[in-house]
């Protein structure tokens, strides 16, 4: 893997600090568009923009062209130039920041904020409150969200600081390689303590905002495991996520009986669990899914990383709703006396 360093010269302030990578013995003789291809895994479009770049690549501290060949024990020196999300108007904002280093940054998103700005969400979501905070950092960079979450889903979010890291990292997810569990409240309870649903996931013809199982749809998988049944009528479950469509979790959960405690786009408890559903109505003001965890490998470092986000504020509150709801029901147990 390649060895991040720190910017060595001012006259390198418009790259991003430079990757250095020393040559195999068994790559000698190897070109150097090989060995960038081959082992730091540079996709065909981050060499087109190298070779656009006339400072870009350096070996043994010399410009280099990714036509030639190196040497084993050669020193490879990656640059990036460096790239500005400058349409993202920067917005102070109170960041909840869970990890950080030169090429990642790891946020707990709060519910309710929109991740990237789309048609009517031009101010006001995560891609301003960082741009803001790079900014006041001295920091040029291009907001880059690996993944997203929904408005309403909290958790973590990982955006790459540079072109590289985010080409890693989306190897990783096209290769399955990124473990993303999630915390979820669910009306009902699944009929196996755990389990995987296997169902491809498409539109919904009838309304545009909306995702369904359909026949025609793609591939979607997810696994799921029970953590508390409560007696009142509801579950907790830890999900992981095997493929991304958009509203994956509340499509599945809700396709099999289990729609999640304040989904409004998924489900309708009125008619399946109408007291439960009044009951905890002060509590559930937006979809109870929380990104707990996420697993991968550092896209420079190749060293593993485990990130973990505690459950917000509200659906702690839930959950001692649930728990409330859950011992009445115990008290009113015949068996239970």
């Amino acid at each position: 893997m390649p060895t991040p360093t720190k910017r060595d010269t001012a006259a390198e302030e418009r790259h991003y600090p430079p990757l250095v990578y020393t040559v195999e013995a068994a790559d000698d003789g190897r070109t150097l568009r090989d060995v960038l291809r081959l082992r730091l895994g540079l996709s065909r479009r981050l060499l087109v923009r190298l070779k656009a770049d006339e400072d870009a690549l350096r070996v043994d501290g010399r410009p280099a062209k990714t036509w030639e060949r190196v040497a084993g024990g050669s020193r490879i020196e990656l640059r990036m130039q460096q790239e500005s999300s400058d349409d993202i108007l920067p917005q102070p904002m109170e960041l909840d920041i869970v990890f950080e280093d030169d090429h990642l940054l790891v946020l707990n998103k709060p519910p309710g904020l929109v991740v990237h700005p789309t048609t009517g969400h031009y101010a006001g979501t995560l891609a301003n409150g960082v741009m803001h905070y790079w900014l006041r950092r001295g920091e040029r960079r291009r907001f880059r969200p690996v993944h997203r979450l929904d408005e309403d889903t909290s958790g973590l979010v990982v955006v790459a600081k540079d072109p590289y890291a985010h080409q890693q990292l989306a190897v990783q997810m096209e290769q399955g390689a990124v473990v993303k569990s999630y915390r979820a409240y669910v009306y009902g309870k699944p009929a196996a303590d755990t389990g995987v649903i296997d169902a491809p996931i498409g539109r919904d013809p009838a309304d545009p905002r909306r995702r369904t199982v359909r026949d025609d749809g793609a591939p979607s998988v997810t696994r799921y495991a029970l953590a508390r049944a409560y007696r009142c009528g509801a579950s907790a479950l830890d999900v992981r996520l095997g493929t991304g469509r958009t509203h994956q979790i509340r499509v599945h959960l809700s396709a099999r009986g289990c729609p999640i405690i304040g989904d409004a786009l998924y489900g309708d408890p009125r008619a399946s669990h109408p007291a439960l559903a009044e009951a905890l109505a002060p509590y559930a003001r937006r979809q109870a899914l929380h990104a707990a965890r996420l697993a991968f490998r550092h896209p420079v470092t190749g060293a593993p990383m485990e990130l973990e986000a505690a459950l917000p504020d509200d659906l702690r509150e839930l959950e001692r709703a649930l728990s409330r709801l859950d011992a009445e029901a115990a008290d009113g147990d015949p068996e239970r006396k």
